[in-house]
């Protein structure tokens, strides 16, 4: 059996974008200039130019919780989640971002007492 190296097999590798850079993939597949002409290659031309080494990922804080929830309530979360083909995780912080905002109980001052 000839040996190969790593570099020469491919496999797929699968990753969710958001709407609008697959457009832009799409927009680049459409270029008469000499463009890329595959989503693939696009992808690879665009990761052999990235500079990794200037790349400041954005972090938002985040911390896990447990909660409990009633068996009929987790019933609802998992069937949703299973028909919008999300996770329960996405439901629960979609329906807390949509919570109406809760102002906090104003503190009375302390009354003087007059003499």
């Amino acid at each position: 059996m000839a040996s190969t190296s790593a570099s020469s097999h491919s496999a797929p590798l699968t990753f969710d974008l958001p709407a609008d850079l697959i457009d832009k993939l799409q927009a680049s597949l459409r270029s008469d200039e000499g463009g890329p002409k595959s989503v693939s290659e696009a992808v690879r031309t665009a990761v052999s130019q990235f500079d990794f080494e200037a790349f400041e990922p954005e972090r938002d804080q985040h911390r896990q919780i447990s909660v409990r929830l009633p068996a009929d309530v987790r019933a609802t979360l998992n069937r949703v989640a299973r028909r919008k083909r999300v996770s329960l995780g996405e439901l629960v912080r979609a329906a807390l971002e949509a919570m109406p905002q809760v102002k906090p109980a104003k503190k009375k001052a302390a009354a003087k007492k007059r003499r």
